[in-house]
């Protein structure tokens, strides 16, 4: 699914689960497309949105989803997002220019970055630049759209094209899960293209997730293992990922 198809449906979704249901015609007004258009995004991507009597509502099975909490997860396993921040500060060197992902796995690493000279973050998370933009030695590119608070971030047509302008050194990406058949996935279908544009992109990409992030998926897929140089876990994630039989995988780095 492309980055424009992902924003319309992450629109769509945040409009629905407020309750109720939204006509086709309306919803194709308020995505300033054609209804065939939002059809196609739905029979071509599987999200969470049914389409019933020309009118579209929450499956049933999305009341079952755990409903993404940006306060809650930053307090969720945070002693082992805290050392993976840690082990992952040895990827980084003077004058990089990084993509930090939004969520709340890699906000320990930014008091960190403190310790350098000189650093551009690149980033589409409200929580990450109210971070660094403290840092006197981080230059700081915050990039913007319709705001989404459930998780502190930001949504673009245009977002994708502007990450692939930038010359960005490392892509630090973060996902709610990781499944070795099904790839990497988060909660928000407003975070597939920059995420993606960073991976494609980036000189190096890391994906950094601890042990309670495998074996799980959610709605968002955006990569697959294949797609990432180093994944950085923990000991209780490493044997999954280590026993992968596929020669094309991904470095694994432990805290």
């Amino acid at each position: 699914m492309n980055g424009r198809s992902a924003l319309r449906i992450s629109k769509l979704q945040e409009v629905l689960t407020c309750g109720g249901t939204l006509h086709l015609r309306d919803a194709a007004e308020l995505c300033d497309v054609s209804e065939m258009t939002i059809r196609r995004d739905l029979t071509t991507h599987p999200s969470a949105i049914s389409l019933l009597g020309g009118r579209l509502f929450m499956a049933n099975y999305a009341s079952t989803t755990p409903k993404y909490d940006l306060t809650e997860q930053q307090d969720s396993h945070y002693q082992a997002k805290y050392r993976l921040c840690q082990h992952a500060l040895m990827f980084i060197e003077e004058g990089d220019t990084l993509f930090i992902d939004c969520g709340s796995t890699l906000i320990p690493l930014l008091s960190q970055l403190s310790d350098f000279q000189e650093l551009t973050v690149v980033t589409y998370a409200l929580n990450v630049a109210n971070a660094v933009a403290v840092l006197p030695n981080v230059r700081l590119v915050l990039l913007g759209g319709l705001f989404y608070a459930a998780s502190q971030s930001f949504g673009s047509d245009t977002m994708a094209a502007a990450i692939e302008r930038l010359g960005i050194n490392k892509a630090l990406i973060s996902a709610a899960g990781v499944d070795l058949a099904r790839g990497v996935s988060c909660f928000h279908f407003h975070e597939v293209a920059p995420k993606q544009a960073a991976i494609s992109t980036a000189m190096q990409r890391l994906l950094v997730v601890d042990a309670s992030k495998f074996g799980v998926i959610r709605p968002a897929y955006f990569a697959a293992l294949e797609n990432f140089d180093v994944i950085v876990t923990d000991e209780k994630g490493a044997p999954q990922l280590l026993t992968n039989p596929n020669s094309d995988a991904p470095r694994v780095s432990i805290a």
